[in-house]
């Protein structure tokens, strides 16, 4: 359980970069900082190397300008061989520059004579016999006083040559730690001030980003709002470069969008307006071949509204159940009059053939491409909750709620109208039969509130009898 916690962690880091690298000021950013990055980086590595160079060139000189001084000093003293003069001398110069390791002064025969340190004079530094000058050609035999450099110290040497002739040598030994403590402060300053340009520069990315990709982030919200909401305010121009002459194009193409829309959608309006008329036509004429039928589309709206108020529909849903309900017989105009208007039962056949009235109903609205979304409630009105009605046997919440709406007004109606094989029933004994077939035919829930509708409205009617009568 750990490890997937872990895990989960894990990707949360590597996923929650990724979210906002979608986003364009950050890419910007994240470029200038990179490249910011790369510039200081080499920048660092050269100053480094330079800075190093220039601090070894000054203590090499500094080191070799000693040396000579001390060669050519020494060669007054060696002929006379003054040597406590010598000693006093290297003594004052070491005891002045605290970095200079040893001095010493060494004769031809390769023994130091004076040396800062007292226990190394007498010392043998050459294991052989040479003259002065094949000492001084292999001991530095192209001319150069430098005799090397350790990774502590720094070795210089020079001749000591007095009129022509070469008396010896002067080997000065520099502590290398001078260079390293000044190249490690010199790196530290040099860190501090690349580090404080990369913040400098990161605030910098951040500001300039956020000003470059306004534009962008403007345009990318309009486009956002036209695609979710099919409209949009006119957007902020901030500059009058290319991305604030884009920004002004796209408020004009919004604007003629949403104009040619809106257009669009009067006309659509308009031309949804006249199919509904033209059914509702065809509804009044089929109502007036039956004297029997007449109005009932229009109780059947009535009633169908009032329970979708009380089931909380929306408004734009109790429209769409109003206008079906005008639809929801139009087939019945291809139903023949012998079957229409006859008096008494119908055969078998002829039932059947009126149970295909909601199928043609279907089938009219479907010439209308803006009627389709009243097909539902008018194909499966006379659809039973218990899956037995038609024209597909649909149960329960496979029938469309509004299709279950109409149903139980359309029932109701028509129960309580006369009809030429009965007389019309009592609203009263009408509920009696919704009740039964409650969680059969009709829809529960829906039963029991339009019972409650009902009730509700003859309570209202006898209250106004009663006041009525009491004037």
């Amino acid at each position: 359980m750990n490890f997937i916690k872990k895990l989960n962690k894990k990707k949360l880091f590597f996923i929650f970069p990724l979210i906002f690298y979608h986003k364009i000021n950050v890419k910007f950013t994240l470029y200038i900082l990179a490249l910011l990055l790369i510039t200081l980086s080499g920048t660092y590595v050269i100053t480094l190397e330079i800075m190093k160079r220039q601090i070894s060139t000054s203590i090499f000189r500094r080191a070799d300008s000693l040396c000579r001084s001390i060669a050519s000093a020494a060669g007054h003293h060696l002929i006379p061989r003054d040597i406590l003069s010598l000693d006093n001398m290297v003594y004052r110069i070491k005891m002045a520059n605290p970095d200079i390791t040893s001095i010493a002064i060494i004769d031809n025969e390769g023994e130091i004579i004076v040396h800062s340190d007292s226990e190394k004079i007498g010392e043998k530094i050459f294991d052989f016999n040479a003259s002065s000058s094949e000492l001084g050609q292999k001991n530095n035999p192209s001319g150069q006083n430098s005799k090397g450099i350790s990774k502590k110290n720094l070795v210089v040497e020079n001749p000591i040559d007095f009129m022509g002739e070469r008396l010896g040598l002067v080997l000065l030994e520099i502590d290398w730690s001078a260079l390293l403590s000044a190249q490690a402060q010199a790196r530290k300053n040099i860190l501090l001030l690349f580090t404080l340009i990369t913040l400098f520069g990161l605030v910098g990315s951040l500001f300039l980003s956020n000003q470059l990709t306004r534009p962008v982030r403007e345009l990318a919200r309009g486009v956002e709002e036209m695609k979710r909401l099919g409209k949009t305010q006119a957007l902020k121009i901030y500059s009058m470069d290319e991305l604030g002459r884009l920004t002004a194009s796209f408020n004009e193409m919004a604007s003629l969008v949403i104009d040619q829309r809106e257009k669009l959608a009067s006309y659509a309006h308009e031309i949804e307006q006249a199919y509904v008329a033209t059914i509702k036509i065809l509804a009044a004429a089929i109502e007036a071949r039956d004297p029997y039928t007449l109005g009932h589309s229009t109780r059947v709206a009535e009633l169908a509204v009032a329970l979708g108020k009380e089931a909380g529909l929306s408004h734009e849903e109790i429209e769409l159940i109003e206008i079906a309900c005008l639809f929801h017989d139009v087939g019945k105009i291809r139903i023949p009059d012998s079957i229409l208007h006859k008096q008494g039962h119908l055969e078998p056949q002829e039932i059947q053939e009126m149970k295909k009235h909601p199928e043609y109903g279907a089938e009219i609205l479907s010439k209308a491409p803006c009627l389709y979304k009243y097909i539902p409630a008018v194909r499966h009105h006379h659809e039973w909750y218990n899956g037995r009605g038609y024209p597909d046997r649909l149960s329960r919440n496979e029938i469309p709620l509004s299709a279950a709406i109409i149903a139980l007004a359309d029932s109701f109606d028509a129960m309580t109208s006369d009809r030429p094989y009965r007389q019309a029933l009592s609203p009263e004994e009408a509920l009696d039969v919704i009740a039964k077939y409650s969680g059969q035919q009709f829809h529960p829930e829906l039963a029991s509130l339009f019972i409650k509708i009902i009730k509700k409205r003859s309570q209202i009617k006898l209250l106004g009898e009663k006041s009525w009568g009491s004037q």
